[in-house]
């Protein structure tokens, strides 16, 4: 099973969504659904297809959640030396053609934001970036195609999620 690595904010909040899920939600769909048997036919019966299928939403995200915080492992970047490339690292590096500058902050899956600059620890720009220190050239196959960067600086920020 592989852990899934995140910070304690996104823990917290998906672990309360599965608990609101599974001890609020799930008694008011079966109430909805017992009373939309009761109007009848069921062949017919709107009210009842569309609780039946709110059900079934429900009851996938709370399988998706129960597996991710069953695989949890609840890092504190700020805990971590950040000297390489790891979970919570933010990376400043700079396009050795274009000589553009990036910035990204390695997160969870589950927190992940490209248009923030928060990158999954799975994408491939993480994946070739982790481990990697200050001064270090880096090489990556990009949609758009080989690029190569240089890291400028590899430090921790305070991550801001949403």
């Amino acid at each position: 099973m592989q852990k899934e690595p995140m910070l304690e904010v996104t823990y917290k909040k998906l672990s309360q969504e599965l608990e609101q899920l599974k001890t609020h939600e799930r008694g008011i769909i079966a109430k909805v659904i017992d009373e939309a048997r009761e109007l009848g036919d069921l062949k017919e019966n709107a009210e009842y297809h569309a609780a039946k299928d709110k059900q079934g939403l429900m009851e996938a995200r709370i399988a998706e959640l129960t597996d991710i915080v069953g695989r949890a492992q609840v890092i504190d970047p700020s805990k971590l030396a950040h000297e390489r490339v790891s979970f919570g690292s933010t990376v400043v590096m700079t396009d050795q053609d274009t000589d553009e500058e990036l910035k990204y902050t390695i997160v969870g899956g589950t927190e992940s934001n490209p248009s923030k600059g928060l990158i999954s620890f799975q994408s491939p720009v993480a994946k070739a970036i982790l481990g990697k220190e200050d001064g270090d050239e880096v090489k990556i196959i990009l949609p758009s195609g080989k690029r190569t960067y240089d890291i400028e600086e590899v430090l921790y920020e305070e991550i801001v999620l949403g």
